[in-house]
């Protein structure tokens, strides 16, 4: 079992700048990758960005590329997403998640670990 506790969101402006935490508790040792996912009023939850154990590979969704960034403190068992440049459109419920197997980042169904989400809003 694996539990996590994101913090860090709020109101923001346009083109302000949040950090998520997302501090994991239990048998992290068997995470295969860490993720965040979002999901606004009305849509699906939608893939983020990723990072994977054993070798930090990231990746991204289009819409977030270059604005924000997923990394990990291992010694504080901590994920984190730097977001910056934040956009009207970013405003959702902020999850994180872990899976303890291979799978396809985008899909919320290939993880198996959830915390409870943190709400971002950004205003225009």
């Amino acid at each position: 079992q694996v539990q996590l506790v994101e913090s860090g969101g709020g109101l923001v402006q346009a083109g302000g700048s949040l950090r998520l935490s997302c501090a994991a508790s239990g048998r992290t040792d068997v995470s295969n990758a860490w993720g965040w996912f979002r999901q606004a009023p009305g849509k699906e939850r939608e893939f983020v960005a990723g990072i994977t154990s054993e070798s930090s590979v990231t990746n991204y969704s289009d819409s977030v590329k270059g604005r924000f960034t997923i990394s990990r403190d291992n010694a504080k068992n901590t994920v984190y997403l730097q977001m910056r440049d934040l956009k009207p459109e970013d405003t959702a419920v902020y999850y994180c998640a872990t899976r303890t197997y291979s799978g396809d980042n985008v899909l919320p169904g290939d993880w198996n670990y959830w915390g409870q989400g943190t709400q971002v809003t950004v205003s225009s």
